[in-house]
């Protein structure tokens, strides 16, 4: 008895182990079954392109078609779908309603628009072969769809055009500032009105008569002659100097070869001239070596006066231990100038009693 009950349970032991890889087996099966499914449902994803459908089945094409059959396809459905042309009960319409034909519309549409650009095709294929990386599909989706569709270059352009249209009339409105400015400056007035006398423009015939004009309109036209010979006829450089197109963004960088090129020259025949053939400098390279050493722009350096251009050649600053000697000489008396200025003094009498955090107010 106890013989036959431990068989039973030897032979029940064993049916349970055989069935148990049975059971694993099929698990498996379904498994990969499942895994198999999954991408075609997650090729597909609502939100993306033509969401749960097929763009190339919408448009009735198959992925080997040209973009003459794409278009040709949208063309025919759009026509057919347009709700402009929907009329409820027509043969093709049967069961449609504006919404549902509104609906496949943009259907339609959406498939187009991803078919007949051939980055937007090519990752829309990408997704249909490789279902899996969905997050892949998703950041190339939405970073096509977020990024601008202007090329950058044209961009690039209008950017600098508007910047050089903005300079330009910012200098010539600065520049006419400017020239209100000189004509009321000594040295420039004195000057056009030298040029005026020559050229007969001040020297008129006193008008009699109805012609005869008052004191008033004489004096507007003398100034107006002014104006027009500071203009025109004075040489006005540094920051004074009249707007040039040729300094603006758009043509510096168009003649960037130019300029390039040319200091390129200009550089090697500084090097053969002054530091192989050991020649002397003229006028206008000791011009440059001290305008190089003050650290000023060529405009600043054109503003200075003739007079201190002539004061630096004499003091030969284009040697260093001059210029040097020089700027020492300017420091000392900066500071002597400061010491006696009387606004310096009332200053640090100021800044001595009062102070910045010593300020006090009266009740008057």
């Amino acid at each position: 008895m106890s013989a036959h009950t431990e068989r039973c349970r030897s032979g029940g032991g064993g049916l349970g182990r055989s069935s148990e890889p049975a059971r694993a087996w099929r698990g498996l099966a379904v498994l990969l079954l499942s895994v198999s499914c999954l991408p075609t449902v997650a090729a597909l994803v609502e939100g993306l392109y033509c969401g749960t459908e097929v763009c190339y089945d919408v448009l009735g094409v198959t992925r080997e078609a040209t973009k003459a059959e794409i278009a040709r396809a949208y063309r025919q459905l759009a026509r057919r779908y347009h709700p402009d042309r929907f009329r409820p009960g027509e043969p093709g319409y049967e069961g449609e309603t504006m919404e549902s034909v509104q609906n496949k519309f943009l259907l339609v549409a959406t498939a187009y628009e991803t078919l007949k650009d051939e980055d937007t095709r090519r990752d829309y294929d990408y997704m249909l072969d490789h279902p899996e990386e969905y997050y892949q599909h998703y950041y190339a989706y939405y970073s096509r769809r977020l990024t601008p569709k202007v090329d950058v270059r044209v961009v690039i352009l209008v950017t600098i055009c508007a910047i050089s249209i903005f300079q330009y009339y910012s200098w010539h409105s600065s520049y006419k500032e400017a020239i209100n400015y000189l004509v009321t400056v000594p040295k420039y007035r004195i000057q056009a009105t030298e040029i005026a006398k020559q050229q007969g423009l001040l020297n008129r015939a006193k008008e009699k008569g109805k012609n005869r004009r008052s004191k008033e309109e004489i004096r507007e036209q003398e100034e107006e002659v002014i104006r027009d010979i500071i203009k025109n006829k004075i040489d006005i450089k540094g920051g004074y100097q009249k707007p040039n197109l040729s300094d603006i963004l758009l043509c510096q960088i168009v003649l960037s070869p130019y300029y390039l090129s040319h200091y390129v020259a200009w550089y090697a025949s500084w090097v053969y001239r002054f530091t192989i053939c050991r020649e002397e400098y003229g006028e206008q390279e000791q011009l440059y070596i001290i305008r190089r050493y003050l650290k000023m722009s060529q405009a600043q350096f054109d503003s200075l006066d003739e007079s201190n251009k002539q004061t630096f050649l004499q003091k030969q600053l284009w040697i260093r231990e001059n210029f040097e000697l020089y700027r020492k000489e300017q420091e000392e008396e900066m500071k002597v100038k400061m010491a006696t200025d009387p606004r310096m003094k009332r200053y640090r009498r100021w800044m001595r009693n009062e102070g910045p955090g010593r300020l006090t107010f009266s009740d008057e």
